[in-house]
């Protein structure tokens, strides 16, 4: 990325120029007040977005794990879809939402961000019934389990 500034009247004279650089990557306009625009692919637009998005409900969420309670629907806000999980579950999201989170931006793609958001929305949805949550995380003994045979 260099720190060519285009002037608005590059918006005509120059536009292929002001088109290339915006392709890869960046292209800052002076505009004619002195405002600086800047002009970029819109996919990196929207990883920017994202990223910024779940890094609010990261930080909102750590600060209110760090506060030793657990946070009702109120607080969690659009992650009230997360009021199914205790407070160990809530860490854990938390620390993969930041593994997502670092990973998203390195890769330049949502895609590691939107596969742990998906896996964890449909936990929550799973955990919600009582039956699927007494058989995903309630306690089971030797005598739960029968022996089978393959079939004949």
């Amino acid at each position: 990325m260099t720190d060519l500034i285009f002037q608005s009247s590059d918006l005509a004279n120059k536009r292929t120029e002001v088109l290339e650089a915006a392709r890869e990557g960046l292209a800052r306009v002076r505009d004619k007040d002195g405002t600086s625009l800047v002009m970029l692919p819109e996919r990196r637009l929207r990883l920017l977005q994202e990223i910024a998005r779940w890094s609010r409900a990261h930080m909102r969420l750590d600060d209110l794990l760090r506060r030793d309670a657990i946070p009702n629907v109120s607080d969690l806000g659009d992650l009230a879809w997360l009021r199914v999980f205790d407070a160990d579950d809530l860490r854990e999201f938390v620390e993969d939402l930041h593994n997502a989170l670092v990973a998203a931006h390195s890769d330049e793609d949502t895609l590691a961000l939107d596969e742990c958001i998906k896996a964890w929305r449909i936990t929550a949805r799973q955990i919600e019934d009582p039956l699927r949550r007494s058989v995903l995380i309630g306690k089971s003994t030797s005598d739960d389990y029968i022996e089978v045979h393959e079939p004949q």
